[in-house]
Parts: structure tokens; sequence; C-alpha cells
């Protein structure tokens, strides 16, 4: 049973089929998040076999993989609303900024009330943005990769879950709006979350996330700075 869950195959398949059963589970209760349902599965049958994950995710790499072509295909839909908008660029840059600095404040700041040491309040700072991006501004701000890592996976998946229902509980309806605040504040997988919605969304959402990842690394940088 070990080496079957193990083998990349089953792992690939599994994986494929959870989530395909978590989207099942969505479209009948709006209220499951897909990301979070297909998880759910996974952990059950590794914390079974007590497995560790690094086994499980020798296939995993190969699904990994994919997210390049996935990130690039973003593109398409910001090519065909190009003209829509070049319009917004402005106004979406300023949102962007704002967002990401309210992002890095709080998120720091929340950990510095907590009393964390000062590695752990700078592994808090990037969890806005792409995993790579908050890697490497994690390092430069002497943080923890690993703590890093596991609040750009929470950021996503929360956002990628609640994100977009809870903004039009508060009134927000508004495609670019949307778009502009998920791509902001949960990176990719909030953006692939949008997809399904409205093509408007993921737009700007791509948009958003390449921006966030941008603003933060010159953010940082600053800060490094006045650390210094």
């Amino acid at each position: 049973m070990n080496f079957l869950v193990t083998h990349p195959v089953f792992s690939i398949a599994f994986t494929l089929l959870s989530y395909f059963l978590a989207t099942v589970l969505h479209r009948r209760w709006r209220w499951i998040p897909p990301i979070v349902a297909a998880c759910l599965p996974i952990v059950a049958l590794l914390l079974l076999v007590r497995e560790p994950y690094e086994k499980y995710n020798q296939g995993g790499n190969c699904l990994t993989w994919l997210l390049g072509p996935a990130t690039v295909a973003l593109a398409v839909p910001m090519y065909r609303h190009g003209v829509a908008l070049r319009r917004s660029l402005p106004t979406l840059a300023l949102i962007v900024l704002a967002g990401s600095v309210v992002g890095m404040i709080t998120a720091g700041g929340t950990a510095w009330l907590l009393g964390a040491p000062l590695p752990v309040v700078m592994s808090t700072i990037p969890k806005s943005v792409t995993t790579p991006i908050a890697i490497e501004v994690c390092r430069e701000l002497k943080g923890i990769p690993q703590i890093t890592i596991a609040l750009v996976i929470l950021a996503g998946v929360l956002g990628a879950s609640f994100g977009a229902p809870l903004m039009r509980l508060v009134g927000v309806k508004d495609d670019r709006a949307i778009g502009a605040a998920i791509g902001t504040a949960a990176h990719g997988v909030g953006t692939a979350s949008l997809v399904r919605r409205s093509e408007m969304q993921a737009t700007v959402s791509s948009w958003a996330m390449a921006a966030a990842g941008v603003f933060t690394s010159l953010l940082a940088a600053l800060l490094k700075l006045f650390l210094h």
C-alpha cells in the first residue's frame, strides 16, 4: 500500500481525482472551497499510511511543472482585454501599491504586536506575493523562508476560497476591483480561481499579481536600507 501511494502515477491520479471531486462538491455547495476540499483526502491518505508528503509529492512535481505554462497562459485574457486594461492602468497601479503597503504593514505589524522575533516578523512581510518573489524578499530581509512559504500558501488559499464571495458580500461587484484585490492579496492561486468566474477579473488579477511583486520587492529594499 505504501509503495502504491508514493508511486508518481498514483499520486498524480489521486491528486487530480481529489480536485475533480472537490469541484463537484463546490458546484453543489458553493460555500465549499475546492482547493481546501481537494487537500483533505490527500492529507487523510498520508496520515492513514503514515507516509511523508515529500514521497507523495514525487508525482506532484510533474503537476508543479505545469504551473509555468499555466502562469504564461494567464497572458491570454490580458491580451484580449488589453485596451480596456490600458485605460485603467494608472488607477490600478495606485490601488495595487496601496494594497501592497497595507499587506506588508498588517502582516509584519501583527507579528510584531504578538511578540514575534524580528526574523519571524520579516518572514511575514512578503506573504501576499507569488512564492519565488516572496522567498527572495524574505532572504533579503533575513527572514525564515519556510515560514514565508507557509504564509504565501495560506494567503493564496484563503484569497481563492473566500476573496470574491467576501467582496460581493460587502457590495464590491466591479470586475476590475475584484481582480485587483485578489491579485494583490492572493497572487497566483487567487488569480487562477478567477479564471472560471470572469475573464476581466482574471486579466486584472494577473496584472495586479505581477505589479504587486514589483512593488513589494522595491518596498522591501527600502525597508532593508531603513533597518540598516
